[in-house]
């Protein structure tokens, strides 16, 4: 009769500390004993020195007595059994709490990665409930303010959209997102925030391809701002995710007209804003060489494809009355005709090893190469 009365106790002790747990949060009564705690840089699990060593604490769930009878028809360590929640397969939660013999609590945290900037990374993986993410999420946010962190940033695959409207209740909003995640974020400090923005610009090109005839070759577009206006343009397309400005104006001209083209050099580039949902938009003006003359047109955004004389190119009512437009023919024309040098690719690579083409005007840095004229410069500097 005892042992049932004590694990009646037991029962009551559980259920209130359950009722806390949803009222306040699973962690939030007892951050106060912060002042002894510890980082386990595996666990990323919060260490506490537990007032009350030799009893039961928020985050046991397991048994007290380990002489505790374990039929499966015993009601009490079922119930117990059916609140804990199984963590230990998670890299984006530390084990489970435990209560050691020499009375040290561990807190379950989020598992997050230092950025270079103050900041923590959580990157979520694997499948939660929304109440124990909150939970979880609270007693790191608390954690991460003690510990003067500034951004906290959290990547939340598709798969977890469940998760979203719990790190909007907790102060997080929307950074940016992906076809497979969304990326939330928030500011910590009272301070003024300097996390970065989202992306800010798109990238685009337009493709100025002349043959030796000096015909260039210009498409009509099936939809868009140029939809059964008559107007021939250069062809123009979004740069991908990863790929370079050379590659997109090459693979564009493919795609558009069938014609194989050699990537020469960037004439000129203009930007505009609010083009794109809000965004910005860099056109790059590139120069193409055509390696190949017969058109293939694409069928799906493409209306017609040919080789138009350059000066009846010029000559359209769109062109003549668009400054912009009508720049950029000249800019063409003066490639063509005189001597105007544009921003040809060089491969090179960052300083951390990273490969990447870095755009300047090669013909008269080669000349101020051959005349010596920087060697010199450098010599005169030498103390």
């Amino acid at each position: 009769m005892q042992a049932l009365d004590l694990r009646f106790l037991y029962y009551i002790h559980i259920k209130l500390h359950i009722m806390l747990m949803q009222r306040f949060g699973a962690t939030s009564k007892l951050l106060p004993h912060l002042s002894a705690n510890k980082i386990s840089p595996v666990s990323s699990s919060l260490v506490l020195h537990h007032p009350y060593p030799k009893r039961p604490c928020l985050g046991t769930l397991a048994p007290y007595s380990s002489s505790w009878p374990k039929d499966p028809k015993d009601k009490l360590p079922s119930l117990i059994q059916d609140m804990s929640v199984s963590t230990s397969s998670s890299s984006s939660v530390a084990k489970q709490a435990i209560m050691p013999e020499d009375g040290v609590e561990q807190i379950e945290l989020l598992s997050a990665v230092e950025d270079l900037h103050g900041g923590v990374v959580v990157d979520l993986k694997e499948v939660m409930d929304s109440e124990v993410f909150s939970s979880l999420l609270r007693a790191s946010m608390s954690q991460w303010k003690q510990k003067g962190k500034k951004g906290v940033w959290i990547k939340l695959p598709i798969e977890l959209s469940n998760l979203v409207d719990a790190a909007v209740k907790e102060g997080f909003r929307y950074h940016h997102a992906e076809p497979d995640y969304l990326m939330l974020v928030r500011w910590i400090p009272e301070t003024i925030d300097t996390l970065p923005a989202n992306a800010s610009h798109r990238v685009s090109i337009g493709a100025f391809v002349m043959n030796s005839e000096r015909e260039i070759l210009v498409v009509q577009e099936i939809s868009g701002k140029f939809k059964d206006t008559g107007f021939w343009k250069m062809p123009t397309g979004v740069v991908n995710e990863g790929e370079d400005i050379c590659a997109a104006a090459v693979r564009e001209v493919k795609e558009e007209t069938g014609i194989e083209t050699e990537f020469v050099e960037i004439l000129a580039f203009r930007q505009s804003h609010k083009s794109f949902f809000r965004k910005s938009d860099l056109l790059f003006v590139c120069m193409l060489k055509p390696h190949s003359s017969d058109i293939e047109k694409q069928n799906l955004e493409i209306e017609a494809a040919q080789w138009m004389p350059f000066e009846e190119y010029a000559a359209q009512p769109f062109i003549r009355k668009n400054k912009m437009f009508d720049y950029v023919a000249e800019i063409c024309l003066a490639k063509s005709d005189q001597d105007y040098a544009g921003f040809s690719p060089m491969r090179t690579t960052t300083s951390s090893g990273k490969r990447i083409y870095l755009y300047h005007n090669n013909r008269d840095m080669a000349n101020i190469q051959a005349t010596g004229e920087i060697i010199s410069r450098k010599a005169d500097q030498t103390p």
